[in-house]
């Protein structure tokens, strides 16, 4: 599989594509009117302890306070194995193997704690007091004896080696470290000099918390460029392209002290067509805020994200196939599967996904479309999991939720229909009309009235309705005028008085 990343760096905004096989399939954004938090570490104060839910509540500055549950304060509890190397350590949450909150944390305690979850919505931010430090190789950290091996490091006398390696240079009582998936074949002296950096950044941090009065902030993350090169560009990356020259200059500064092997990987893209444009990156991000995303043999999915949930229906569409309908679903399924994956990575889709494939009645289809969605689920750096499909052919799939997702971070809800993506039909408008006339002539109004629509609502009534007006003037006892408004919204209206021209919309249109 070929492997690409673009950056696009422009004085506002800096955005970087991830693309497989030509796909895009991660699309990353950085602006200064919305600075990323994770990984950020802070000096905070416990705001409130909440024994019920097993949380506290932390100042550490920002505009909500952040979230704290005991599992990120008390000393965690791993699974064999478990380790993560993007967000450091897995925990095992499991009720009743954590004391209670109230012994461990209290009102206006200062605290050290890391943010690992960005605001969302009303939600503020989600931290953690288990501090962790990312390297290029190595994950730091200082409150932690453990030692682990990234899991996509298969090869087990590699991982016997590296575990030996970590324990036998970092002294007990120093912390812990998590080696990264890049880290196999770490060398000594790298493992050293790396050990080193980060410890140094540790102790620096400390010192600042303890003469800084909370809230305040000891420590940023890098930049998404910067963090990006460090998690993310290795031998598995064939080209990074870059249209910025400063930017460009950076990343081989910082890969000819880390791994210089990957230099000639790196290039400086400065032809005239924008970079995205060559690559038709801007078009698939169009398309990353449509309903509906089409699959190659003519079936599509639909995406519906809710409050609760993100809800992806498979349909079959155009391709029905000349004969045999299990291989027909079969097809669009697994098709659907590969672009379900593609899809949560590219939107940043997090929380809970319930996809409704097409049903299936050999065991063996099901089977095969979930491993489908499983392997392609396991590109995604964020930490998924796929349960195996229900009797209505249901999968279940959650997703580590970091930051927003694409929709929410370039988009806002709309004025008009305040979120809900969906207007009044012209039928609908003409009845809340009538209601709202009928209520004007009870409460005595004199007319005559005056009613404002848009000109398709007008068009809807000339056509379907050309006694609407007469019916009503008769039925009320009230002279009613109508007059089309392009600057009213098409399922809205405006009811005026005629003669003093006062609009009577917000008293008589309540429904």
């Amino acid at each position: 599989m070929k492997r690409q990343i673009l950056i696009n760096a422009a004085s506002h905004e800096t955005r970087v594509a991830i693309l497989e096989d030509g796909a895009l399939v991660e699309l990353m954004l950085d602006r200064p009117d919305s600075a990323r938090m994770v990984g950020d570490i802070y000096l905070g104060r416990v705001e409130a302890v909440l024994p019920g839910i097993q949380a506290a509540f932390v100042d550490i500055g920002a505009d909500k306070a952040a979230f704290l549950h005991v599992s990120d304060l008390a000393d965690e509890v791993r699974e064999e194995n478990g380790e993560d190397e993007s967000n450091g350590p897995t925990r095992l949450v499991e009720r009743g193997r954590y004391p209670a909150i109230q012994t461990l944390a209290k009102k206006g305690q200062p605290i050290v704690v890391q943010v690992t979850k960005e605001p969302i919505g009303t939600k503020g931010p989600r931290v953690t007091a288990q501090i962790s430090l990312p390297g290029r190789f190595l994950v730091y950290m200082p409150e932690s004896e453990h030692i682990g091996v990234s899991r996509k490091i298969e090869d087990r006398p590699e991982r016997v080696r590296l575990r030996s390696l970590a324990r036998e240079l970092l002294p007990p009582g120093k912390g812990g470290v998590i080696i990264r998936t890049v880290g196999e074949e770490l060398t000594r002296e790298t493992f050293q000099r790396e050990l080193s950096l980060l410890t140094k950044t540790w102790e620096k941090i400390h010192r600042r918390a303890s003469h800084l009065k909370p809230p305040t902030r000891l420590h940023r993350e890098a930049k998404l460029t910067a963090g990006l090169i460090r998690d993310v560009f290795s031998e598995k990356v064939d080209s990074l392209l870059i249209d910025n020259r400063d930017v460009y200059h950076e990343v081989r500064a910082y890969l000819e002290s880390v791994d210089p092997d990957l230099l000639d990987r790196v290039q400086l893209y400065d032809e005239d067509a924008p970079l995205f444009d060559r690559h038709g990156i801007e078009e698939e991000i169009r398309k990353a805020f449509e309903r509906n995303v089409d699959l190659p043999g003519g079936g599509y999915i639909v995406i519906e994200p809710t409050e609760a949930l993100v809800s992806i229906d498979v349909n079959t569409g155009r391709y029905t196939g000349r004969k045999e309908p299990e291989k027909t679903i079969l097809r669009t399924n697994l098709e659907a599967a590969r672009e379900i994956a593609r899809e949560l990575r590219l939107r940043d889709i997090g929380g809970i996904i319930v996809c409704d494939f097409i049903d299936m009645e050999d065991p063996e289809d099901r089977e095969r479309v979930l491993q489908e969605l499983r392997t392609h689920l396991g590109r995604d750096r964020a930490r998924t999991k796929a349960f195996e499909i229900t009797e209505l052919g249901l999968v279940q799939i959650t997703r580590q939720r970091v930051r927003p997702s694409l929709y929410d971070t370039l988009t806002q809800p709309c004025p008009y229909c305040r979120g809900g993506g969906r207007v009044f039909t012209p039928a609908t408008v003409v009845r809340r009309i009538e209601r709202a006339v009928r209520r004007a002539a009870a409460a005595g109004s004199e007319g005559p009235l005056v009613v404002r629509v848009h000109p398709a609502v007008a068009l809807h009534i000339l056509e379907e309705e050309p006694d609407f007006l007469r019916r009503l003037r008769s039925e009320v006892r009230v002279d009613v005028q109508m007059r089309d408004d392009p600057l009213v919204k098409v399922d809205e209206f405006r009811l005026l008085s005629g003669r003093a021209d006062v609009d009577l919309t917000a008293r008589y249109a309540v429904a």
